[in-house]
This record gives structure tokens, sequence and C-alpha cells, in this order.
């Protein structure tokens, strides 16, 4: 099995290993030349991004400046926009259903770290993927930690660390992340 497969599959694997190394120079060479792209070049932007991602269902914006390590672990839904500075670091898989939208400085962070101090010292290193459902909306600065599944209709309020899932319809605040409020439907 190499590095690779071990990755994503949410094993410890060795994030110094030559084919990881290529892959995230690959990753970093189309992250930049997208953050240099102008407003006006809304194609090359849009080439760039099939390029970089796993999979996009229909239409997509990010502003720059955005950051993955590989990109092709993402995978999003139509309608999807981010906003200034995201990163998600992508070493598993990261769904995001469709008319999904981050505000700036979201991360996305499937990448974690041994807790055993031996261990983690070793420099191995694993991911555990995450799903965010359609019609989601992540404030600005939100976390969402490894592992995390959203539902469909969830808002993530601003700076909140979202670290364990949660179902449809819902409003998410605080530190760690809580509901704090059911989504009814009803405007604002």
């Amino acid at each position: 099995m190499t590095e690779y497969d071990k990755m994503i599959s949410g094993r410890l694997y060795n994030g110094n290993d030559e084919e990881l190394l290529r892959l995230r120079r690959q990753c970093r060479l189309l992250t930049e030349e997208y953050n240099r792209t102008s407003i006006d070049e809304l194609d090359r932007r849009t080439e760039i991004l099939h390029k970089l991602f796993g999979r996009i269902d229909g239409s997509i914006y990010i502003e720059p400046n955005f950051r993955c390590d590989y990109g092709s672990n993402i995978f999003v839904g139509d309608n999807f926009y981010a906003n200034f500075d995201c990163v998600i670091l992508d070493v598993a898989p990261v769904h995001i259903g469709k008319n999904c939208f981050l505000a700036p400085q979201v991360g996305i962070y499937t990448a974690t770290h041994p807790i055993d101090p031996l261990l983690r010292s070793s420099g191995q290193e694993y991911g555990k993927p995450i799903t965010i459902g359609d019609n989601c909306w992540i404030g600005g600065r939100a976390v969402i930690n490894p592992g995390v599944t959203l539902g469909n209709n969830v808002v993530v309020a601003s700076g909140a660390v979202v670290t364990s899932s949660f179902g449809d319809n819902v409003v998410l605040g605080g530190v760690p992340a809580r509901v704090i409020k059911n989504v009814d439907g009803e405007g604002l």
C-alpha cells in the first residue's frame, strides 16, 4: 500500500513520501497560479480549479487567496462559493454539497496527528474525511475539524470550532460548536 493509499484511507502515513511531496508541490503551483489571477480572468480561474479539485458539479467561485494540500481530494456541488483566505487541508476526502457558501478565512481541516507524543514525533500523521451537506453556510473564521459531518441546511456561526458531527437544519456556534437554534425556514 502506498503512502497516498494510507493517507486516503485514514491510516498513519509518512507525509514526506516522495509521491506526496510531488503531489503537494503540483497543488502549490496551481494554487499560486490561481491566487495571481485577475478578477477579469474568470475562465482561467475556473479552468485551474477544474485541474485542482477532484470534482466540481457546476458553478464555482473562490476568492483568492485559496490554499489546499492536494486539491484532488476536494469534491464540491453546484453553486459553491468561498470568500477570501479559505484553507482546505485535504489529506482525506472533503465533500461539500450544492449551494454552499464559505465566509472569509474558513478552515476545513482533515489533517490530524497522533495524540501520543512518541508516535507524533515520528512524523507520521493521518486524516479523517469531512462532509458538508447541501445549502450550508459557514461563517467567517469558523473551523471544521477532522472527521466532522454536517447535514443539510446547516449554518455555522463566525468563529465557531466544529469538533463533532451534526444533522440537518441547525445553527451552530461556540467553541466547541453546539446547536444554538434550529433552522425553521421562516426568513432571516
